[in-house]
């Protein structure tokens, strides 16, 4: 099977506007769950009932990065609003240190109404929370690969960290289909409760059903939770513009996890324990670690092109996990970063996650392309004319009044 001959057109369906939740549910784990067994049987449930769904045991891996508030709108002299969407920084290039950067700091960014914007800097005047005054610069450097410009943030005084300019400057960017303005409530429902590490742009939307009393439950289960951080970019949202997806340009994101979780990723790979990724960006960072630890063994950068998932050559996930454990351990670091612009459509081996907890997702979209190749593990051998599994949980959900998208419902897939 060539992948890249999937054709993005075979993943669409309808989805009306009055499906897309707008807001989530009250409480959190309050909305629907739809589970599909290991017969691939669906059967429906509250998202509290998932403790005694995962069973004891399992291996709970969560995404603990944190939205910032990477919108600012600005406005020139003449009163012409331009708005500022920070994705990534530059320089510095690592996000601790950029958020950590007193007086000036650069962040590639897309720019609204660029048209209007000259390069002359612009101005906007903060109140932090110590009640200090600050001035921020804005001001245009150049175009960069893609839609992105390099902008330079600048402010006097120049003793507050950026952490603390963008979180008052900014505002929580909330996905575009939404098709609404940003509210204060997007400030605390876009984030997931156990979020910690600053730099995401957009939420991992399938931990934001979990509540404090839910992860109690989870510890009350004998399921152990553990945390990785992959930023999520606005790429997240791209979407597949081309016919078939061997032309669709993936996002890369920058992803982190500690020695500790790799060992017992690898614990649970050889004694056969369930190992259940709370959302894609943490399936891309999980299925993305045997190909980091195959680079390793090869002297190639830490990094994992779109492709690389179906060169066909065949290697042992077991050893791959242990190579980045040795690295490690001859670095003397306990914390591994790397980055990962990997596809997951069907035809992909999948290496380390049983389970999978994510929402119901865009039509085209490369994010129901990974759980349609999830899913077809139950379609071995498809009946002739039956539609694939997850247009047939899809059209379920529907059916049922289950709520899509970013502040909709969930799945749990096994």
């Amino acid at each position: 099977m060539d992948v890249t001959r999937i054709r993005i057109a075979d993943y669409d369906y309808p989805l009306p506007q009055e499906r897309i939740a707008s807001h989530p549910c009250e409480p959190r784990d309050a909305c629907k769950l739809l589970r599909v067994g290991e017969d691939g049987c669906a059967s429906h449930h509250a998202f509290s009932e998932l403790p005694s769904l995962l069973g004891d045991g399992t291996l709970l891996v969560c995404n603990n990065t944190r939205v910032i508030n990477a919108r600012i709108a600005m406005r020139k002299a003449t009163g012409a609003a331009i708005e500022i969407f920070c994705l990534e920084p530059r320089f510095p290039a690592d996000y601790d240190r950029a958020f950590a950067a007193t007086g000036s700091c650069r962040w590639n960014c897309l720019v609204g109404n660029l048209k209007k914007w000259k390069g002359e800097p612009l101005v906007k005047h903060l109140s932090l929370p110590d009640g200090s005054e600050v001035t921020l610069e804005a001001g245009y450097i150049t175009q960069l690969p893609g839609a992105g410009h390099e902008v330079e943030f600048s402010w006097t005084p120049a003793e507050a960290t950026f952490a603390t300019i963008i979180e008052a400057a900014g505002y929580i960017p909330i996905p575009p289909y939404l098709n609404r303005a940003s509210e204060q409530a997007d400030a605390s429902d876009y984030q997931t409760v156990y979020s910690r590490i600053k730099g995401s742009v957009a939420a991992p939307t399938a931990g934001l059903h979990f509540t404090p009393a839910l992860l109690e439950a989870l510890q009350r289960e004998g399921i152990e939770r553990r945390e990785l951080t992959l930023h999520v970019g606005a790429g997240t949202f791209q979407p597949v513009k081309s016919d078939e997806i061997g032309q669709h340009p993936m996002h890369t994101e920058v992803f982190s996890i500690d020695r500790a979780l790799l060992s017992e990723l690898l614990e649970a790979l050889e004694s056969g324990r369930t190992v259940a990724a709370v959302g894609t960006t943490t399936v891309r960072t999980l299925e993305s670690l045997p190909f980091i630890g195959r680079r390793l063994s090869r002297g190639l950068p830490l990094h994992v092109d779109q492709w690389e998932a179906y060169d066909g050559d065949s290697f042992s996930t077991a050893e791959a996990l242990q190579a980045i454990i040795r690295h490690m351990d001859d670095t003397g670091t306990d914390r591994l970063t790397a980055s990962t612009a990997i596809m997951i459509a069907p035809g992909f081996r999948w290496r380390v996650v049983r389970r999978i907890v994510t929402n119901f997702h865009q039509p085209q979209s490369t994010l129901l392309l990974l759980v349609a190749s999830f899913l077809q593990r139950h379609e071995d051998s498809p009946q002739p004319g039956m539609p694939p599994l997850w247009r047939r949980l899809y059209d379920e959900a529907l059916a049922c009044g289950y709520r899509f998208l970013s502040y909709g419902d969930a799945m749990l897939l096994t």
